[in-house]
């Protein structure tokens, strides 16, 4: 059974909500993000990256960076822009990016289930970025930004979540990128009760994305027990932040790749390897329209790429995605792409930049192929998560992102 569990989210007040919500951490580089919130003081960026209010020269994991973030929320709590609610409750949370719409409930899961394996998870974890999380919570004694989460249809929490929806929203503001973000608060006793009894017969629940702010407050969690020799198991520290989306709402888009050489070969001894392994199409679609096939950008035109039958095997959840395919049987063998998580000749592009990406990068020189993939789907992510393995790397994109800033777990 998966616990879910209401509590008395810190948000901003209504008239600020809109300057307050940010952009997640790890989306932004440092730069990008002191640029955004140059001329806003409540930014959530200045709590979620605060060296943006520090010399730029200071390392990112120097003990002011995480002080300065712990500051600057104290700072925005005591002057008034934010306030915790009176009960513990939840919260939907809608996103509104062109023609998607997602709906997601705000709650806190627990430590224990992400121990057990109720939780699921489809990457590995670095330590060094757990152990910033780590800081960051520990310093600001709060989760700040919360793990997107995915769980197999519920009729009857899809029934609440569209009556609820239907109300008066507490926030209601379109970002600067276009995305609509919206929240409703999941106040009745009696709804509560019935999000907490649908959910405690959900076997598992699925990260979908934050990998690392799930191990970390995992973490914190485990190192706030053995300090209390009076834990119960109740507290707050046991709790994590979570966006739950069901799966029917989830959208993935692709993860595409580009390389800068053909690793000293030229043109048609490049293609003719590919072609051990791939059929080599004329005009394909820039953006694949089915899976296990793929557009390839060289000198200035597209060539699609259809993966042979006898490629892949086709019952093996990890090997037979489509970024496993291409690594396997083109990236590797063909372009000398060993290990993708560490080869500086090999970029990721986000599926939110699209195809005009992948032209841009090879007509400017700075690289010689670009390959467009059809997105992964949640059920191959599930089925990785299920089976105790890892989804190559670099495999989902997710859009839109959550924003920070809206709900925040406090942990006393």
């Amino acid at each position: 059974m998966a616990i879910v569990r209401p509590f008395r989210g810190l948000r901003p007040r209504r008239d600020l909500a809109e300057r307050i919500a940010s952009p997640p951490y790890d989306v932004l580089d440092s730069d990008e993000a002191r640029e955004m919130a140059r001329d806003n003081p409540l930014s959530f960026l200045h709590v979620v990256k605060p060296e943006i209010d520090l010399d730029p020269g200071l390392s990112l994991y120097d003990d002011r960076v995480y002080a300065r973030g712990a500051e600057n929320l104290r700072r925005m709590i005591s002057e008034g822009a934010f306030s915790q609610d009176a009960k513990p409750m939840f919260y939907f949370y809608r996103q509104i990016m062109g023609r998607h719409s997602q709906v997601g409930l705000v709650a806190c899961v627990s430590v224990d289930d992400y121990e057990n394996d109720v939780i699921r998870k489809h990457e590995f974890t670095r330590k060094e970025k757990e152990e910033d999380r780590i800081r960051h919570i520990t310093a600001q004694n709060a989760h700040c930004g919360p793990v997107f989460l995915t769980y197999n249809d519920v009729p009857e929490l899809n029934e609440l979540q569209a009556r609820i929806s239907g109300g008066d929203p507490e926030y209601d503001f379109t970002a600067p990128d276009g995305v609509r973000h919206t929240l409703w608060l999941v106040e009745s006793d009696a709804d509560i009760m019935l999000v907490q009894t649908l959910f405690a017969l959900q076997p598992w629940l699925y990260v979908a994305d934050g990998h690392h702010r799930s191990a970390s407050g995992t973490i914190v969690g485990q190192r706030r027990r053995a300090a209390n020799p009076a834990h119960r198991g109740d507290e707050e520290y046991n709790f994590f932040l979570a966006v739950l989306f069901p799966k029917s709402h989830m959208q993935i888009l692709p993860y595409n790749r580009a390389v800068e050489d053909l690793a000293g070969q030229g043109v048609e001894e490049f293609l003719k390897r590919a072609g051990e392994k791939f059929e080599l199409l004329d005009d394909p679609p820039k953006s694949p329209s089915e899976p296990h096939s793929f557009s390839m950008y060289l000198e200035g035109k597209w060539i699609g790429l259809r993966a042979r039958e006898s490629s892949f095997p086709a019952d093996d959840p990890v090997r037979s995605i489509d970024s496993s395919i291409l690594q396997q049987n083109l990236l590797g063998p063909v372009l000398g792409i060993g290990d993708p998580r560490t080869d500086q000749r090999i970029r990721f592009i986000g599926g939110i930049r699209g195809t005009a990406e992948l032209e841009r990068l090879v007509d400017s020189g700075k690289c010689a192929v670009a390959f467009s993939l059809h997105p992964a789907t949640v059920d191959q992510l599930m089925s990785v998560a299920d089976s105790g393995q890892v989804m190559p790397p670099k495999s989902t994109w997710f859009e839109p992102k959550l924003r920070s800033g809206l709900v925040i777990h406090l942990l006393d």
